[in-house]
């Protein structure tokens, strides 16, 4: 009988394990998923972004070639730099650089991504459902009957 707890609790330890590998692995293909689709999502912006961009320009040099104003060129600078951000979330190694960033943030950082008060334990959660319980239980005590 000994030996068969032992087994059954060898058996649901294994079970164990591998039902969190597959929540970790499903968990993970939905972040590269969505991954994707951002960055998929950056370069579909992008084509319209820089389509925009060069009609802009084109207008913005045929009417300083007519009217010889400076000013007219100047929008070209604030939308060269967003272009080409654009273009290096899009194409460029922004995500990387930004994965980078995201590490040593973690890694030397982690006081700046801390949860306010810690993480939440079981008491903290128990209580907080106990006083939605009597919240709810209060509110639906006074409502008038409809």
């Amino acid at each position: 009988m000994e030996n068969n707890f032992q087994k059954n609790q060898d058996f649901m330890q294994e079970n164990q394990r591998v039902m969190m590998e597959r929540q970790i692995q499903m968990q993970n293909e939905m972040r590269e998923r969505m991954m994707a689709q951002s960055i998929a999502r950056s370069r579909e912006m992008f084509t319209w972004v820089a389509s925009f961009y060069l009609i802009a320009s084109l207008a913005m040099i045929r009417g300083y070639r007519t009217t010889k104003k400076p000013t007219i060129l100047a929008p070209l600078l604030p939308l060269t730099f967003g272009v080409g951000y654009q273009a290096d979330l899009s194409y460029g190694n922004k995500i990387n650089r930004i994965k980078t960033e995201a590490e040593n943030i973690l890694m030397f950082e982690r006081d700046l991504i801390e949860s306010p008060l810690g993480l939440p334990t079981i008491s903290t959660l128990d209580v907080g459902r106990l006083k939605q319980a009597e919240e709810t239980k209060y509110h639906s005590a006074t409502r008038p009957d409809q």
